[in-house]
């Protein structure tokens, strides 16, 4: 309760939840002495695959025995789970302390949420004294607040797609805009980019960051994979490296598990082993709302015997990569989806994704998101696609309708990574 009311607070001090610019963050830091200065830091920015690709990096270096701190949002269950420091999510406790103590430093002056809690993040990371902070860029990165930094170990460009398109001018809100505002403003140190969705997206990417001097590490130019029967081989400058599957659900993971180890292969002063390698991959600490599956809980008891999984995709680059998880799926079993978005979101061109392959989409308001999509509205958007669709009051509702109707059904709950943290709440 003590960080709902802090929270709240925060929320007031700007009028917009979002202002692109780096002004108030950078005074903020100021004030608090600069400590993002002190930081050695790995920045991940793109659209899809950060938090994936931020767990690999984080992963492998413990494996081999670095500090990691990370920053990443937006939360899924707890605002706590924004902040690791030296490999531990920060406690109740010490948030709020962290919190109010930027509060008083703050003195009221205006700022926004996400850039009040990226000062944070700095203050705590320059005292925690890791080897490493790796930090997810928020929205964008040109004038995120996480770019509020003057210099890193690398930036490392996960896979682009159309998102967040309300933000970009009406007149400019395409792919090569979005790769312009990720990677227009990256730091001159090194830059590593991920596998893209397709090689006109990953010729954009290079051909953008050209003019930066920072030396350049592309998928299939300077490192690739390769998929094998019991695992992949990844090979780079360095050699190849024959790998298990990464322990995350999905073939896509094995693009952001190959970004990260090339990240850390390019890492200077922090050698890394194949054994830290094969580890790392396969012991990573959190998939929340990733492919996520649930075997037990108050949810899964209403469909007992149904295989219940909770993903956040929400965006179409998003949808492509799960349509394909969903292609490996037993075939035997129909794909019931329980579906929830914002109402900023590309609806048609998400959904565009799932014909043919869903048996029927429930549409449902995502709880206490007033900024979602009306069920009804979303309902006949579903319908727009060919899609069965039908309306239900609730999360639970809807699991108990798909369970009596088809006991062997595989439910698939998405469409945002909010109505993932309330599934998994109130499961």
């Amino acid at each position: 309760m003590k960080i709902k009311k802090i929270l709240k607070k925060l929320l007031g001090l700007h009028p917009r939840e979002i202002d692109l610019s780096l002004d108030r963050i950078k005074r903020l830091n100021h004030e608090l002495g600069n400590p993002q200065n002190k930081l050695k830091i790995i920045s991940i920015t793109g659209t899809n695959g950060k938090n994936s690709i931020a767990l690999f990096i984080r992963s492998i270096l413990e494996e081999a025995g670095y500090t990691c701190d990370l920053y990443s949002s937006p939360h899924v269950i707890s605002i706590t789970e924004r902040f690791v420091f030296s490999g531990k999510e920060i406690s109740d406790d010490k948030l709020c302390d962290l919190l109010e103590e930027v509060e008083k430093i703050n003195k009221g002056q205006s700022i926004t949420f996400f850039e009040f809690l990226t000062s944070c993040f700095f203050l705590k990371a320059s005292r925690s004294r890791s080897d490493i902070s790796i930090v997810e860029s928020g929205l964008f990165n040109r004038f995120d607040a996480c770019s509020a930094i003057k210099q890193n170990l690398m930036s490392v460009i996960s896979s682009i797609g159309l998102d967040h398109l309300e933000w970009l001018p009406e007149n400019d809100r395409n792919v090569d805009r979005v790769i312009f505002e990720k990677t227009s403003k990256l730091l001159h140190s090194k830059i590593i980019v991920s596998e893209q969705s397709d090689q006109i997206i990953l010729d954009k990417i290079e051909k953008a960051i050209a003019s930066n001097p920072s030396k350049k590490i592309l998928f299939s130019k300077d490192f690739s994979y390769s998929i094998k029967k019991n695992g992949f081989v990844f090979q780079d400058v360095f050699g190849k490296i024959e790998l298990p599957y990464p322990n995350l659900l999905g073939a896509h993971q094995v693009a952001n598990a190959s970004c990260g180890i090339a990240a850390v292969r390019n890492l200077e002063d922090y050698p890394v082993n194949i054994d830290h390698i094969k580890k790392g991959i396969t012991k990573i600490k959190s998939s929340i709302a990733r492919l996520q599956i649930i075997e037990k809980g108050k949810l899964k008891e209403l469909a007992p015997t149904n295989t219940l999984i909770v993903d956040g995709t929400h965006n179409p680059l998003g949808a492509e990569v799960t349509r394909k998880y969903l292609d490996t799926l037993d075939k035997n079993k129909n794909i019931y989806m329980i579906l929830g978005m914002m109402n900023n979101k590309l609806h048609k061109d998400f959904l565009s994704h799932f014909k043919n392959k869903v048996f029927s989409i429930t549409a449902i308001d995502i709880p206490n998101q007033k900024n979602s999509i009306k069920k009804e509205k979303l309902n006949q958007i579903i319908k727009t696609i060919g899609i069965k669709s039908k309306t239900e009051s609730s999360i639970q509702s809807s699991l108990q309708f798909i369970s009596k109707e088809d006991q062997n059904a595989i439910i698939f709950i998405c469409g945002s990574l909010y109505l993932c943290g309330e599934v998994l709440n109130l499961n």
